[in-house]
């Protein structure tokens, strides 16, 4: 795979109806379209239209939100995006599922199966769950402390990791006349024992066409540096700065060379927020017929819900209660990241919280404008030194997606920053990620492979 010329990488985070909370009163589609698998595919159409490199879908194992005032209850992402990869040929799947509420074998399998499904283009993105209402579905009273969490998540991904190599690439034989089906040389027990998991393996799944599902992390906390750094081969992120967007870029591809990795074999995509119209004032416009539905309590609090305040205890025309915050490493209520993201970027402009609820949604940073306004912030940060790509959040499915792939993404190829046409069937290929090299097999005969 060449190097040259760089292009970035960008996903389709799926959330809801649009990430904006409001998405779903504009009728764009059925209040119920949530429930319906054809909905996921027709997004992931659009998007492979638009050569995107996946799709993603955030996940938590309990039922979140308002149910009287939001749509509530999602479907299974693995479940999900197996079928939405037979409706599609090119764009991965970003499946989030959790250390905390799974096994290692039983989701290494069903991640594996996915890819071979998909035919190489599965992706696991690896979370912790911070809340209570996850934990309390699995028999404790609350979740787990942030380092317990983190303590486990790493060891999990350790075996996850070794299953996924248990079997090496050439290990079917498929010798019909000699009757050899597989050599039992190249499938290998792991034999774990460690301080949360003892695994014997191997997986009853063979290696899958990308050698293993691409994997996906998005905790901003010391915990969740070390690991994605460690494991992942791409960071969602949360940075609404550029000043801090490029500091977290140096400091994670540092991190990965510390764990003697290819830092360009780590991908850093921030979270993007959009609400695009063929000009910046038609954009407005959406925005604030949104905006209209929630009303400035609303937008109020989704602020608070981030930083782990009341409502009550902020004031829409002041600054952010700054005194009441802590320290974000003390932070143990939710997403380090998201709380990091609102209060930096508070501080640095001296918002109001009513300022801030326009800068951000559903946690991260906001564009409202032109799709050249768009693309030019695109083009800023990732020639900046801040993102290897994004993970895009449109404000409504399916017209937000639309808008993007018609307009956004023909400017960005026009700039040479994207790609005109898929080169390659796999998401590791789409990412410009080599395939994983195998724990288990010799070298004379990884260089037989790599040959």
């Amino acid at each position: 795979m060449s190097k040259s010329p760089r292009q970035m990488s960008i996903g389709m985070n799926i959330l809801g109806h649009g990430g904006h909370a409001a998405a779903w009163r504009l009728g764009e589609v059925d209040p119920r379209a949530c429930m319906d698998v054809g909905y996921y595919q027709n997004i992931a159409r659009i998007s492979e239209r638009g050569t995107l490199d996946a799709i993603f879908l955030a996940d938590g194992p309990a039922l979140g939100g308002d149910v009287e005032s939001q749509p509530a209850g999602r479907l299974e992402p693995t479940v999900l995006l197996t079928a939405v990869a037979l409706a599609t040929t090119h764009i991965g799947v970003i499946a989030t599922c959790s250390s905390s509420y799974n096994s290692p074998f039983n989701l290494a399998r069903r991640l594996q199966s996915m890819d071979h499904i998909s035919g190489g283009r599965a992706a696991w993105n690896v979370v912790t769950n911070a809340g209570d209402a996850a934990a309390q579905n699995f028999g404790l009273a609350g979740a787990p402390i942030h380092a317990d969490r983190y303590g486990r998540a790493d060891e999990f991904v350790d075996v996850v990791f070794k299953l996924w190599d248990s079997w090496e690439d050439d290990a079917i034989v498929a010798d019909r006349e000699n009757g050899r089906f597989a050599d039992p040389a190249k499938v290998h027990r792991i034999d774990h024992e460690g301080a949360h998991f003892r695994v014997s393996g191997p997986l009853n799944v063979s290696r899958s066409p990308q050698g293993r599902p691409v994997v996906v992390q998005a905790g901003s906390s010391e915990g969740g540096k070390a690991l994605g750094s460690r494991w992942a081969d791409a960071i969602f992120t949360t940075q609404t700065t550029l000043p801090d967007g490029i500091a977290f870029y140096d400091e994670m591809k540092a991190r990965a060379r510390g764990w003697g990795r290819n830092p360009e074999h780590l991908k850093i995509m921030p979270g993007l927020s959009t609400v695009i119209g063929s000009t910046e004032e038609e954009a407005q416009r959406r925005c604030d017929a949104l905006d209209a539905f929630q009303g400035e309590s609303g937008l109020a609090s989704q602020i608070a819900q981030r930083i782990g305040l009341p409502v009550s205890d902020l004031d829409l025309d002041a600054p952010l209660p700054f005194e009441k915050l802590g320290n974000v490493v003390d932070y143990e209520r939710g997403s380090h990241g998201f709380f990091e993201a609102q209060v930096n970027l508070a501080r640095r402009e001296n918002l109001t919280v009513r300022q801030l609820s326009r800068r951000i949604r559903s946690g991260h940073r906001l564009v409202v404008g032109s799709p050249e306004q768009v693309a030019d912030t695109l083009e800023e940060w990732f020639r900046a030194g801040a993102a290897d790509g994004f993970n895009l959040m449109p404000d409504m499915f399916p017209s937000g997606a639309e808008f993007f792939v018609d307009e956004v993404v023909p400017i960005l190829r026009k700039r040479g920053l994207f790609r005109h046409e898929y080169t390659g069937t796999t998401l590791r290929h789409h990412l410009g990620l080599p395939h994983p090299d195998n724990r288990y097999a010799s070298p004379k005969r990884e260089a037989a492979l790599a040959s």
